[in-house]
């Protein structure tokens, strides 16, 4: 990892099997072209941006990085790019039209980048790299997030991490699970890996 790359990482995680996570802020100066490689993949159809243009991307991005209430990171693996995060506050996003939005509450996304070579694990330390990165902050006491009903291997990625399905609600072009995790939810689930063994996807 370059000295200024290790200069702006806000969020560290050594996987015992994969090595070392890294996470950064997103920089709209420099990752728009990555992103929009990421975004337009067929891979990434749940995020409903495989048509957007470099200048659509570049835009929702930019907002997201000036916004008060949402935060974007890019995930590093041993010093490459390989993922998206999304930190927001529920409160002020659509969700606050479908569930009562709690204080403690933060919403989540996260994209891992499109491949060709996919490796044992990655994805199941990707998100538990996001988990403990919301975690991280102490105000956080639930992690919100509402995959598409289609996106099964998220589903299972959300249920290893102790996600429970609320409900299926509508939100913008899909019809979505909407799911929470406690902190107290996703130490149990992450303990009940660890001691088992766990099934690395």
């Amino acid at each position: 990892m370059s000295e200024s790359a290790h200069e702006t990482t806000v969020f560290t995680r050594e996987d015992p099997l994969l090595g070392r996570f890294t996470v950064r802020p997103l920089d709209p100066g420099s990752d728009i072209p990555m992103l929009h490689r990421w975004l337009t993949d067929p891979k990434s159809e749940f995020w409903l941006l495989t048509e957007a243009s470099r200048d659509d991307i570049a835009r929702q991005f930019r907002a997201t990085v000036a916004s008060e209430h949402e935060q974007a990171y890019i995930g590093e693996w041993e010093g490459e790019p390989r993922f998206l995060v999304e930190l927001y506050d529920p409160a002020h996003s659509e969700l606050k039209d479908v569930y009562t939005v709690l204080p403690g509450d933060t919403g989540m996304h996260f994209l891992v980048a499109p491949t060709d070579t996919p490796v044992s694990g990655f994805t199941r330390s990707v998100i538990t790299t996001v988990m403990e990165l919301a975690f991280a902050d102490p105000g956080t006491d639930r992690v919100v997030v509402e995959p598409d009903v289609r996106n099964r291997p998220v589903h299972a990625l959300n249920t290893a991490m102790g996600f429970h399905v609320e409900r299926t609600v509508a939100l913008g072009g899909k019809e979505a699970r909407l799911s929470f995790c406690s902190r107290d939810q996703f130490g149990a689930a992450t303990a009940a890996e660890t001691t088992t063994g766990g099934d690395r996807r």
